[in-house]
């Protein structure tokens, strides 16, 4: 193994509770329900799905709501949120052992680079990787679960997929890494742990930190079996 490739919502930060949270909260405030298996169709990459949350309340609710409203509300709720926020557990940990192993690191986001870029700077982690794979790197619609980010990933590094780690938080993210023909370890957070993880991946409670090195036997034992 020579690299180690992370999804950043949910798994380098979690970006992705609260913005569930909030949309959860303007439902009920128009007397509907946003269920997280609905809300799971794009989490992690809108690649598959259509879905908006923005349309669905207004069609759920009725017309005179405002998609464009309700968007700037959820953002302002969970943007609130998102800066409470610091790296999940085990982050620190995880990129320290990867350092001392001679790992190279890269983020693969369905993100735009602007959002990620940002947050790693605030967080203090963006000279740990090598470089950033983001939504603005593929063409559009082709966000995870397709394999084209991970693939773009592979290129730009100059690796085999047999040389790469893959960690996800979201079954769309976790497809994207498969599909790309890469060994992912599955690293849900409050709210993915609600979704079905995809076969193939090892499922992890939390990011390995110091047991990094122990992982990718067990990975590439899963993918082999499962996929």
């Amino acid at each position: 193994m020579k690299a180690l490739l992370f999804d950043f919502d949910g798994l380098i930060l979690d970006t992705e509770t609260p913005e569930f949270e909030a949309w959860s909260a303007l439902y009920q405030q128009h007397g509907q329900e946003l269920s997280p298996e609905l809300w799971g169709q794009f989490v992690g990459g809108d690649g598959a799905s259509n879905f908006d949350p923005a349309v669905y309340l207004q069609t759920l609710a009725g017309t005179s709501l405002s998609p464009e409203d309700l968007r700037q509300q959820a953002r302002r709720l969970a943007g609130a949120q998102i800066l409470l926020q610091r790296p999940r557990p085990q982050m620190g940990e995880t990129l320290a052992a990867a350092q001392a192993l001679g790992f190279r690191l890269a983020v693969v986001s369905s993100s735009p680079r602007a959002w990620v870029e940002g947050h790693l700077q605030r967080l203090q982690l963006l000279s740990a990787f090598e470089r950033l794979i983001c939504r603005e790197d593929v063409a559009p619609g082709r966000a995870k679960p397709h394999p084209d980010l991970y693939q773009k990933a592979l290129k730009e590094m100059n690796l085999d997929p047999s040389q790469a780690l893959v960690f996800e938080d979201s079954p769309n993210g976790a497809l994207a890494g498969l599909r790309a023909g890469l060994p992912v370890a599955f690293v849900p957070n409050p709210l993915t742990a609600r979704l079905a993880a995809p076969q193939g991946v090892r499922q992890l409670p939390t990011l390995p930190g110091a047991a990094l090195a122990d992982l990718w036997e067990a990975c590439k034992a899963d993918f082999e079996s499962g996929f």
